[in-house]
């Protein structure tokens, strides 16, 4: 048996939209011996060691189904075991997870086991625990002598996996949080992997908690409730019922102070928390000799409080931002005898409630017989193996913390007003926006004034797992109230977010919005291709289109928009950075990246891609004349569907605008193209493409789309037409605005044009531009394709370029991604000259910076060089430093034509189509074959029906 290959899917992916892990694993000779051939000696003691997995439904969608894929038949194979036995691991430690999936890799005995995870390294240590265990269940000849494991201790190793995966997970308190924030749609992120710190919201709006800790949380006021002694004093000068205490740092001290209290005492750290180092109840000089020492050990500034012991229950009364919303009735840990079983006997009793578990793993847990369990036997003169009475309690410990076996009651409905007062007024007073009250009472439903009850002390951070689920009474929604003062009603918590994807355009589109956005008073997020900008300024360089940069982007605490351009790549490995987005567009999909990690053709790139308009939310932006596109209508939930087509006869399209729906259509009007939005049936003019500098005039129609995805984006955003018109009419494919996009360069005798062409279709959309303008002079091209794209991909890009040039200069990347030194270019120059292009007018010169500086020499006045570069910055430097060493103002400006006047519409609009012999249909024939394929209508508009895929 072997993994193959692992990957951790950290959001929203191909297989599943939350995280989940994929292990692709050769399962080998036991592709033979489905579970029917290893029979009852595999399953019998698999059942006995995980009983709950009686629970699985599996294909059947009922308890039991999984055991009947055990048992039935030839019964089920290896990996399809795994999956289920390490997502049952995962449950028994506490995470609620469910979802597994097992198919075929289309190779024989090869696998791809997927199954859920909360946290990251719990789901891996899970399914390694769940190999080991299956395979300790595996006759000997069945697995090699280097795996086998003799003597595995399930259980133990079980019950360390739970210790380990509660030390990794998120704690009770934290947790509750965390879910309200889930049930109120507010997004979180876990911002480290070993402690509670967790962002709630996105960018300006986002706030932080650490347990029960808030970005709200006042330093003073922490430091103040941690220091004992000062919040003593600050509340008996309020008039609050505090216990008379002094500060101590001797043994003799300590003893003194006692004496001068009166017995009972109680001797506690100054700095203590969770109820270490704390003694009660102490009436005799020796017991507070050991009470001082064992208050030190856990004492940070050894400074020891000595104070009056007030008799009464421990209570725990909750305070959130000046409202008492819980409190619990806490008891320490005990067993009751029963006349005939020991303690030992009793605390196994007690341990077999399902309630209990290890630490955190359940509501309640587990006491232990240990070294101050047993003090509390010596003082009574038992041991373990003493028989307590019938109805004797005998207590573990002296406090009640839920977390050394203790259980809480809530008492919250029958807490006397005058004590609900008290608790508000003692946070207040400490300046807590959450505040815990450690109360002293024989009965809290009367008031403090009438029964001697008092404060023992004041709690930040308090814990929230005795009120979220108590042992007895009714569980209290407190991390709802602190949701509720961190997120008031109608606050927002999320900023708008834009996931931008496909082929070819991701780049130039993602830079347009955020343009668009930036120009209309935004702070921007942008995730593109070149880095990370906020506000317009890179902050990280480098290919960032990811999920780790697009948390980048939502942590950012002054980013009001996040524009996410969404690649293929980060989808593949990791899945999204985000569980929503509010828009999801899907600009194209054609053959690039194809034959990598698993994605072989045109539907498997476009399943990848779907993902942003599965989880958009406000809206899907789609190419109509894209049939992949089109066909992601029926795989999204977002409330609108707004379809982008360069053909205003689009019959889909057309339809869809009947009925009320968005749409982006390019028109050909009587000076030129329009882009006119439809919305609710109103017929929208937008702006002419002539007047976008970044279209050359028009002519490149690859960017009129990518300004037609940015206009749908923005104007779905809310966006008025005119912070759309100013937006686009003042973005220029300028180095400075959008490197390697387009960038033009005529500050030579001859034109140079520098674009990031990776791609067949890239590649054609450039040589259509090139084909429209008309140089003086020659046209030469510097062509290269990266090194992992297919030899059929290269092939077909020098199909596209033949006969457009008159000189052809191939090289490659500096990377060659595992080609050879010049494999790239000579497989492109073959293909040139299958097409017909002349020996003589192909130039192979490997290296980028070589073939670069070749063209520039070779090129006259009048010329047109074209050069599809890869490093960017490098190929730019050349061109404009090439014989001007001293020039300093490179970028292109664009001319008086270009640029916008007025509002971009003419006093009189008229498109071809609304005259008696409009129709373009001819010039723009649709590029979607629609015929046979039905259509569905809905409030969103009109889609297509495309058949179900095979279910899971």
């Amino acid at each position: 048996m072997k993994i193959l290959e692992t990957s951790v899917y950290r959001g929203p992916n191909v297989y599943a939209l939350f995280p989940v892990v994929r292990h692709k694993v050769d399962i080998g000779v036991l592709e033979d011996w489905p579970t029917g051939r290893l029979g009852e000696s595999f399953t019998n003691p698999l059942i006995a060691a995980l009983p709950s997995l009686h629970e699985h439904g599996c294909s059947y969608g009922v308890a039991g189904g999984f055991i009947r894929r055990l048992r039935e038949g030839e019964g089920t194979w290896f990996a399809h075991v795994w999956e289920h036995v390490a997502i049952e691991i995962q449950n028994i430690a506490g995470a609620d997870v469910t979802f597994g999936k097992t198919r075929s890799a289309d190779e024989p005995g090869v696998y791809n086991m997927v199954f859920e995870f909360e946290e990251e390294r719990v789901g891996l240590e899970a399914a390694d625990l769940a190999m080991k265990f299956l395979t300790s269940l595996l006759p000997n000849e069945l697995v090699d002598p280097e795996n086998q494991i003799e003597d595995f201790d399930f259980e133990a190793e079980l019950e360390s996996f739970i210790r380990s995966a509660q030390r990794l997970a998120l704690g009770p308190s934290t947790a509750s949080l965390v879910k309200a924030a889930k049930d109120r749609d507010i997004p979180y992120m876990r911002l480290n992997n070993y402690s509670s710190l967790i962002q709630l919201g996105h960018g300006r709006y986002q706030k932080r908690i650490q347990a029960t800790i808030t970005s709200e949380t006042n330093y003073i006021s922490v430091e103040l409730a941690s220091d004992k002694d000062e919040t003593n004093k600050i509340l008996a000068d309020l008039g609050l019922p505090v216990p008379k205490q002094y500060l101590v740092r001797s043994r003799e001290d300590a003893l003194r102070a006692a004496k001068r209290l009166g017995f009972p005492v109680v001797i506690k750290p100054l700095d203590g928390n969770h109820g270490r180092g704390i003694s009660i109840e102490l009436e005799e000089d020796e017991q507070i000799l050991e009470g001082f020492d064992f208050a030190k050990e856990h004492s940070r500034s050894r400074s020891i409080i000595v104070e009056t012991f007030i008799k009464g229950f421990d209570h725990r009364m909750l305070v959130v931002n000046d409202d008492l919303v819980a409190v619990s009735k806490r008891v320490p840990g005990h067993v009751i005898g029963d006349g005939k079983s020991t303690v030992s006997e009793l605390i196994d009793e007690v341990n077999s409630d399902p309630r209990r578990g290890v630490g955190h793993e359940k509501v309640l847990t587990r006491l232990e017989l240990d070294a101050k369990a047993l003090e509390h036997l010596e003082e009574k003169n038992y041991t373990p193996k003493t028989v307590l009475a019938d109805g004797e309690e005998l207590y573990l410990r002296s406090t009640a913390n839920l977390s050394t076996g203790g259980t809480a009651i809530d008492v919250t409905d029958i807490v006397h007003p005058d004590n609900r007062e008290m608790a508000v007024r003692a946070v207040k007073a400490i300046g807590l926006d959450i505040g815990g009250v450690d109360f002293l009472s024989a009965d809290i439903s009367q008031s403090y004034k009438d029964n001697g009850a008092g404060i023992c002390e004041i709690n930040a951070a308090p814990g929230f797992r005795m009120h979220v689920a108590p042992s007895e009474g009714k569980p209290r929604d407190v991390a709802g109230a602190v949701m509720n003062m961190l997120f008031p009603e109608n606050s927002p918590a999320r900023i708008p977010m834009i996931s931008i994807t496909g082929t070819n355009g991701k780049t130039t589109t993602a830079r347009m919005i955020s343009h668009i956005c930036k120009m209309s008073g935004h702070t921007v997020g942008l995730a593109t291709t070149d880095g990370v900008y906020i506000n317009g300024n890179l902050t990280v360089k480098g290919d960032l289109t990811g999920p780790m940069s697009a948390q980048m982007v939502l942590r950012d605490p002054t980013v009001d928009v996040a524009v996410l351009e969404t690649a293929r790549g980060g989808m593949v490995r990791s899945g999204m950075g985000y569980r929503h987005c509010d828009i999801g567009a899907v600009l194209n999909i054609s053959a690039d990246h194809l034959g990598l990690k698993g994605v072989d053709t045109l539907e498997d790139m476009a399943r990848v891609k779907r993902l942003v308009v599965e989880i958009a939310r406000d809206t899907a932006v789609l190419n109509a004349d894209d049939e992949h596109c089109l066909k992601m209508a029926e795989h999204t939930d977002a409330k609108n569907i707004c379809y982008v087509t360069m053909h205003a006869t689009h019959p889909l399209v057309k339809e869809h605008i009947r009925v009320g729906g968005r749409a982006v259509v390019l028109e050909q009007g009587i000076n030129g193209q329009m882009i006119t939005i439809y919305e609710k049936c109103a017929h929208i003019p937008l702006m002419w493409t002539h007047l976008i500098p970044s279209t050359m005039e028009g002519r490149a129609m690859h960017n009129v789309n990518n300004a037609m995805f940015a206009a749908g984006i923005a104007f779905s955003m809310g966006k008025s037409l005119e912070d759309i018109r100013h937006g686009l009419s003042s973005f220029a494919t300028s180095f400075s605005q959008a490197p390697g996009r387009m960038n033009v360069f005529d500050e030579h005798p001859f034109k140079v044009i520098l674009d990031y062409a990776h791609n067949p279709a890239a590649i054609e959309a450039m040589t259509n531009l090139v084909d429209q303008l008309t140089p003086a002079g020659k046209r030469i091209g510097v062509f290269a394709l990266p090194g992992d794209r297919r030899d059929e991909d290269m092939a077909e890009a020098a199909r596209i370029i033949a006969g457009h040039y008159d000189h052809y200069i191939c090289k490659r990347d500096d990377n060659p991604r595992g080609r050879g030194p010049d494999e790239v270019p000579q497989i492109i120059k073959a293909a040139l000259l299958e097409n017909g292009v002349a020996e003589k007018d192909i130039s192979v010169i490997p290296s980028e910076e070589a073939a670069v500086d070749a063209a520039l020499r070779m090129a006259g006045a009048g010329d047109l060089v074209v050069v599809f570069g890869d490093e960017i910055s490098r190929c730019w430097k050349q061109i404009i430093y090439f014989n001007r060493p001293h020039n300093s103002n490179p970028g292109y400006e664009e001319s008086a034509s270009n640029r916008m006047d007025d509002d971009g519409t003419p006093d009189s609009y008229e498109t071809l189509e609304s005259r008696p012999d409009g129709d373009d249909s001819e010039d723009h024939p649709t590029s979607v074959d629609l015929e046979g394929m039905k259509l569905i209508r809905d409030k969103r508009g009109v889609r297509l029906a495309v058949e179900p895929e095979e279910s899971d």
